[in-house]
């Protein structure tokens, strides 16, 4: 019998609600499934599972916020018997306070007419559902259940949300809170991490190019833009250089044998993340495109996943969108490593015994001494500028 914990979702998450159950007691799991969803600063986060077994009990109940670590829930592996329900002591549960209720929006919203929903109605809904369901009148009766049993989850009554044209609501996500995330951990990172940085000049000229062939022949959902080229430079040179690569934990640095990139994206609204794209390094780049758009959209419809949170092992940030030279990061511990680019721009630059315009960009890194030094993030940088201008070996 195992224990499925309150996972941690970052350097800054010291506790989360736990907003609803997905699967129920005596069902059957495998790993990567999602059971729960969770709630943070950085939004509600769909909680996988990373054992095979059966769900043997639920130790949480909706609505409680709970400590990192913390049990959640105890699983039955394969093949182990169920202990008898007698014999069991319940374990104690974590200290809590009820999550505290969304505020009623400031426009009152019409309720249609309907009958109370009936005590079976009301148990096969989940609280997070029920409560979602209350504030902006929707009713459950009418209303079709996709959770475990045929429960009626929060998902089911954003859906019919969705049909009447309302804006459906956010789940969580404070943007006042969530600068306060960031603020912590960005104190933390400049604290106890010894940064050094670099900065490379990159002619980009012919990788605009050949992107912009690459382009005219396909149609405009199929396209590329520069971001996969970027994330798949950095995946494809890490692996020549590892120590940029991994988690510095228990006072020593450990390389990772994945690349898994965390993508930096802003939040409508404000705040930011930097949820992984895994296996960059094997994805194509047509792959890449397609696994950040789904990121970007889930990211601000608040549905990450909780692997994309706690498993980067590297950062990448761009700006290339918001017309700056050039970005300094500040490293996500426990990582060892951010690199940025900036906007590509027309500069005069030498190419043999000539001067002329031709599109720059600047690349950065953002480094952890106790990891590398920077003869090897200088190394690092011009490996990943080698890369990027050619990019028909991306």
């Amino acid at each position: 019998m195992s224990e499925f914990r309150m996972p941690s979702l970052g350097a800054d998450m010291e506790d989360g609600v736990l907003v609803e159950w997905l699967k129920q007691a005596g069902e059957a799991v495998s790993r990567g499934d999602i059971i729960a969803v969770v709630e943070t600063q950085k939004g509600a986060i769909e909680i996988e599972i990373f054992e095979a077994g059966t769900i043997e009990r639920l130790l949480v109940d909706p609505g409680t916020r709970v400590p990192v670590g913390a049990p959640l829930a105890l699983v039955r592996g394969a093949g182990e018997p169920a202990r008898p329900a007698v014999a069991e002591a319940t374990p104690p549960m974590p200290k809590s306070e009820p999550a505290p209720a969304p505020a009623a929006p400031s426009r009152p919203v019409a309720r249609p007419i309907e009958a109370r929903p009936s005590e079976a109605t009301r148990d096969r809904t989940s609280p997070a559902a029920r409560q979602l369901a209350a504030v902006r009148g929707i009713a459950l009766a009418g209303l079709v259940g996709t959770g475990p049993g045929g429960a009626i989850v929060r998902a089911d009554v954003e859906r019919a949300l969705a049909k009447t044209g309302a804006p459906t609501p956010r789940r969580g996500i404070d943007p006042g809170e969530m600068r306060k995330a960031i603020a912590a951990a960005m104190a933390r990172s400049n604290r106890e991490i010894p940064h050094y940085y670099l900065t490379h000049q990159v002619d980009v000229t012919a990788t605009l190019a050949w992107l912009e062939a690459l382009n005219a022949g396909r149609q405009p959902p199929e396209r590329l833009l520069l971001a996969p080229l970027l994330l798949k430079a950095v995946a494809l040179t890490l692996r020549d250089f590892p120590e940029f690569n991994g988690h510095f934990v228990e006072n020593a640095f450990r390389p990772s044998a994945e690349i898994h990139i965390g993508t930096a994206i802003a939040i409508r609204g404000g705040g930011l993340v930097a949820p992984a794209i895994h296996d960059a390094n094997i994805k194509h780049l047509d792959e890449l495109m397609a696994a950040l758009r789904d990121l970007v959209a889930r990211t601000r419809a608040g549905r990450l996943r909780s692997s994309e949170l706690f498993d980067p092992t590297v950062t990448v940030s761009s700006l290339g969108d918001r017309g700056v030279d050039g970005l300094l990061g500040v490293i996500y511990p426990p990582q060892v490593a951010l690199v940025g680019f900036g906007t590509p721009a027309s500069r005069p630059w030498v190419v043999g015994d000539r001067i002329g315009p031709r599109m720059v960009m600047t690349a950065s890194l953002a480094a952890d001494h106790r990891a590398s030094d920077g003869h090897r993030g200088a190394l690092f940088l011009l490996a990943v500028a080698r890369r990027l201008q050619e990019p028909e070996g991306l």
